[in-house]
């Protein structure tokens, strides 16, 4: 059977077309991919140049101090991610993540170390390891400034409520 030269030409545009839009997919996935992953690692090289930034109740200023959700408030706002600026605002947002799905840039929400009916304190994941991640925050506790904490220290694992992403897809 022979078929007219036009229709075997058709066909093998649409044959390289389909394959040239798989292969921009593929593309623009990973670079989105890398741009997700720059953008998590943008966000823990900002947040780290607060360390040590005195804790001050309320506080979202780096200048007279940060509180937990202040402090997270802050970092992701330059990032132009809207996030609760109160750590109670965290208790319904986002889907929780498992443990092995944790990544930098997630962020930790913590029940109040008197109560653990309410969210009272958030950090931002700043080394990924499952519960064996390091966050970083404002703590009021001994540090008492913008301080990197273990994730699976005794303090905060009894107190672990969840960990969410707050990054746009």
């Amino acid at each position: 059977m022979k078929f007219p030269i036009y229709i075997l030409f058709a066909t093998a545009i649409l044959v390289s077309s389909f394959t040239i839009k798989k292969e921009d997919n593929i593309i623009r996935n990973q670079i989105q991919e890398i741009q997700t992953t720059t953008d998590r690692d943008s966000i823990i090289t900002y947040s780290k140049q607060y360390l040590g930034t005195p804790y001050s109740y309320a506080g979202n200023n780096p200048k007279k101090g940060f509180d937990c959700s202040g402090f997270v408030n802050y970092v992701f706002k330059h990032f132009n991610v809207s996030v609760p600026r109160s750590s109670s605002g965290y208790k319904n947002l986002g889907i929780t993540k498992k443990a092995e799905d944790f990544k930098i840039g997630d962020v930790l929400v913590f029940y109040g170390y008197k109560n653990k009916n309410i969210v009272g304190h958030v950090g931002i994941i700043c080394e990924a390891n499952g519960m064996k991640s390091k966050f970083i925050h404002a703590s009021s506790g001994k540090a008492g400034s913008v301080t990197i904490s273990a994730l699976d220290s005794e303090h905060y694992t009894k107190r672990f409520y969840k960990c969410i992403s707050v990054m746009p897809k």
